[in-house]
């Protein structure tokens, strides 16, 4: 037992982060019950004034804080709140926090991109709906990606629904929790907020407000379209690594003019050029948005040394050319030119599995990554204005790195000054055309 309510299954850490859960009854009613392995709550009758017990009990006060305003706030009587699973229950039992929210069926669907465009935009006005609700009242859920987004249908219903779950990153707009103790997915994270968990000194608490939720959003309306995340320059770990270096995302060609338009300002680098979620929800009036069309020849999305395609491995698809040469230096050695990045795109996790499970606290990666570089604004796209002078938004150099050159012309010492290769004279001469 445990704050009066009973355990009825194996205490598990899966797809917990710094949790352990476990399912429990009370009073007949089924329940879902969370143990936070961090942070510890001082005893109340430890009446020790030492350093490390004034930041335990600072901690401890932050935490319990934060999570009751949260609570405070959402309330499961609000419109729309049948589509939030919120918490029921917030105690400590010793030195231990739990939550408890009524036990769901878990089950999601795993492949939104099969939907008919109609079903589609049914489905992404659900989530923004869920959004929109906790942007009304200032809440930022903090950790947007598909594992926390159940994909369901009711019985007897004729459209699929999404169901938003687990609140425990949650924080108020502009008050996140401090650069260590804050948590998220990095693969769904915002620019800002990799800034900010970097201890970026052009960041502040002040600047991760409801535009972090936008630029997850779309990265996941991407996901449900396409059944990708956009592509990005492998040289990144993640898309707002990629977009603070400068550089936009690959988004897939075949989505409509006017939801490239919307996806690419939700992804914006400044905070203040991402549209909110009203301007979301308007954008998808017409189910025809959410249709992908036919590639017309040319505009296919080919693999390139810039972005990673499904499969993860590269694909070198540019026809050749049928006369090349090959001059040397004054001093001998060959000639270098740049040479283009191998392809790259982030491997599928857990976290795009389309799944769901409630109790999802994923740990943070800290890995660093490459300078930011100056925003480059959005254009025909239903974003705002950026806005000017935040710090959030002031751009830094670009990353000079410059990729290695591959190895069969880095190491092979040329055979002549000039190289003519004619090439299967039988072969077509047009390049071939790239994968639908």
């Amino acid at each position: 037992m445990i704050g009066g309510y009973r355990i009825t299954s194996e205490p598990t850490n899966a797809n917990g982060g710094k949790c352990i859960w476990a399912f429990a009854e009370k009073d007949g009613g089924q329940y879902f019950i969370k143990r936070f392995l961090e942070p510890k709550r001082p005893r109340d009758d430890d009446t020790r004034d030492t350093p490390s017990l004034r930041i335990r009990r600072q901690l401890a006060a932050e935490f319990e804080q934060r999570h009751r305003t949260i609570m405070e706030r959402l309330r499961p009587d609000a419109r729309g709140g049948g589509n939030l699973v919120l918490a029921t229950g917030f105690f400590h039992e010793g030195s231990t926090y739990y939550k408890v929210t009524e036990r769901i069926d878990t089950s999601s669907l795993e492949k939104p991109q099969a939907l008919e465009p109609r079903q589609k935009t049914v489905l992404l006005k659900t989530l923004g709906m869920s959004l929109k609700q906790l942007h009304d009242i200032g809440i930022v859920h903090g950790d947007l990606k598909p594992l926390n987004v159940l994909v369901q249908k009711r019985d007897g219903a004729a459209f699929h629904t999404a169901k938003l779950i687990d609140f425990d990153d949650s924080y108020v707009s502009g008050s996140p929790p401090a650069p260590d103790d804050i948590a998220g997915d990095s693969v769904y994270g915002a620019p800002e907020w990799r800034r900010y968990m970097q201890r970026d000194e052009s960041v502040g608490p002040e600047h991760l407000t409801c535009a972090v939720d936008v630029f997850a959003l779309g990265l996941m309306t991407h996901l449900y379209l396409t059944g990708e995340l956009p592509h990005h320059d492998k040289r990144y770990g993640s898309p707002a690594d990629a977009v603070n270096a400068g550089e936009q995302l690959d988004l897939d060609t075949r989505l409509s003019d006017a939801m490239l338009g919307l996806l690419r300002a939700m992804t914006a680098r400044a905070p203040g050029s991402r549209p909110r979620i009203t301007t979301f929800l308007k954008s998808l009036d017409d189910p025809k948005v959410c249709a992908l069309q036919p590639r017309r020849p040319g505009t296919s999305r080919k693999p390139s040394a810039r972005s990673t395609p499904s499969t993860g491995k590269p694909t070198d698809t540019a026809p050749r050319s049928r006369v090349k040469a090959n001059l040397t230096s004054a001093g001998g050695r060959p000639g270098t030119g740049p040479s283009t990045s191998g392809t790259g795109r982030p491997g599928t996790t857990p976290s795009t599995s389309g799944t769901g499970r409630p109790g999802t606290t994923p740990s943070t990666s800290g890995a660093g990554r490459p300078a930011a570089a100056k925003d480059a604004p959005a254009t025909g796209s239903p974003a705002h204005a950026p806005a000017t002078g935040s710090p959030a938004e002031s751009p830094a150099a670009a990353p000079s790195a410059t990729p290695a050159p591959p190895p069969s012309e880095a190491t092979s010492p040329p055979r002549s000054r000039v190289r003519i290769n004619l090439g299967d004279r039988g072969r077509g001469r047009g390049p071939t055309g790239g994968s639908s």
